[in-house]
């Protein structure tokens, strides 16, 4: 099969400089929208930039019907999830992280001194973003994801 018009529906790269800060955003971090339909012609997947700031969280929210992966490129996040935010999870630098659609949760730097620098792909241009406010447990359960493949280290 070939597309006569590949120059113009093939590749598109999108530079540091000309993600979006025009959309859904959440109190504690920064969300930039990089691959979108207006940027890429992108149609069934979103991806971006999230910065958490040193010791900052945000607040509580869920994303709806979407998927969301979270990539940590530097730093360290704390994830708090559950209606009570009673859950909680470490990713560092190289980790992946999963969130459900619907699932309340919270994203915390882990770190007093440095940025926690996220790259975050959705499975719809939907921005979806519910901002919640729910009291959290004081002191959350860490929950370590063990099953045949990735075993307890």
């Amino acid at each position: 099969m070939t597309n006569e018009n590949w120059k113009q529906n093939g590749i598109r790269v999108v530079k540091a400089g000309q993600l979006d800060g025009n959309t859904a955003q959440t109190p504690g971090m920064d969300r930039m929208a990089a691959i979108t339909a207006q940027s890429a012609n992108a149609k069934k997947i979103w991806a971006g930039t999230v910065t958490i700031h040193p010791d900052a969280k945000t607040g509580a929210h869920h994303h709806g019907e979407l998927e969301s992966i979270i990539y940590v490129v530097s730093g360290k996040a704390k994830m708090r999830w559950g209606e009570q935010l009673e859950y909680v999870a470490y990713a560092e630098a190289g980790d992946f992280i999963f969130v459900p659609p619907f699932v309340p949760h919270q994203e915390m730097n882990g770190s007093a001194d440095e940025p926690l620098h996220c790259v975050l792909v959705r499975n719809d241009q939907e921005p979806i973003v519910v901002n919640l406010d729910i009291p959290s447990v004081e002191e959350p359960e860490e929950v370590v994801w063990i099953d045949p493949h990735h075993p307890e280290s």
